[in-house]
């Protein structure tokens, strides 16, 4: 038997990188996971490879921003699944820029995707998660439920040229805490993961030619890390390298498991070290 039999996960931003890594790894352990991506072909890929494992998924296909998202996904959850039990808010991009280059937009944009999505998803789950364990006390049952919301680095030490997407990605850690203490009477553990260098298209060597784009407010965001500094990067992290995603989503399994039922409110670094 899994450590997740039986347990119904939601991960958004699960297409690729970071987001499917921890959708597979939820599957492998047991659980059904509904996926999102905001395009079609990669949520599709991803639930057709947690169906390979043996395990089920259902997609919403998506951007994480729209003002229904939240309702949608957690819907579509409980109508497929009948259940909820593992909330991973997980979807983000950088748009990077120094402050005097910053734009309304561009600062409105990483707070809309890193806090206020997760805040929506959330607050569209509230209704269940309490009824829920109201019904589950009633008839003497003990369920314990996890949510665990993906920071950075950059959200608790700042990084020079990311202050919109550090300040969205601190808000989610002051959106975790305050939940914990919300959520806590619900049995729910309320936990964030913050990631250094994860290995993923959105690290790759700016310039290198294998770097990706993503397109948002009809402008196209290029990704990448300047390679000196990813060269740097890796002299610092006591490990001396990235992490990859599978490793990543690793860290936020372990706060999904039953062993981690007392822990709740807190940040896991997941940086090689790198935050000593």
């Amino acid at each position: 038997m899994s450590k997740l039999d039986g347990k119904v996960a939601l991960v958004t931003g699960s297409g690729r990188g970071i987001g499917q890594a921890i959708a597979l790894k939820l599957a492998r352990e047991g659980a059904k996971v509904v996926i999102n991506d905001l395009d079609e072909g990669p949520a599709a890929e991803t639930v057709a490879a947690i169906k390979a494992l043996g395990s089920d998924a259902l997609a919403v296909v998506g951007d994480v921003t729209a003002k229904d998202f939240g309702d949608r996904i957690v819907k579509a959850a409980l109508e497929g699944f009948g259940r909820l039990d593992i909330i991973v808010n997980n979807a983000g991009y950088p748009w990077d820029g120094v402050i005097q280059k910053v734009t309304d937009e561009q600062w409105y944009a990483m707070l809309d995707v890193h806090a206020t999505a997760p805040f929506r998803v959330l607050r569209a789950a509230s209704d269940y998660i309490r009824s829920a364990t109201k019904a589950e006390k009633e008839r003497g049952e003990v369920v314990s439920r996890k949510v665990v919301n993906i920071s950075s680095m950059g959200g608790l030490c700042g990084n020079p040229g990311q202050i919109a997407y550090g300040a969205g990605k601190s808000a989610l850690v002051g959106i975790t805490k305050t939940m914990a203490k919300e959520w806590g009477r619900y049995g729910v553990n309320v936990n964030c993961v913050a990631f250094g260098w994860i290995k993923t298209r959105m690290t790759k060597p700016a310039g290198s030619g294998q770097e990706e784009s993503h397109k948002t407010h009809g402008i196209e965001i290029k990704m990448g890390v300047n390679a000196d500094l990813l060269d740097t990067m890796s002299k610092m992290i006591p490990l001396g390298r990235g992490g990859t995603p599978e490793e990543a989503a690793g860290a936020v399994y372990l706060l999904c498991l039953p062993e981690a039922d007392y822990i709740t409110g807190e940040v896991v670094m997941c940086t090689g070290g790198f935050t000593m």
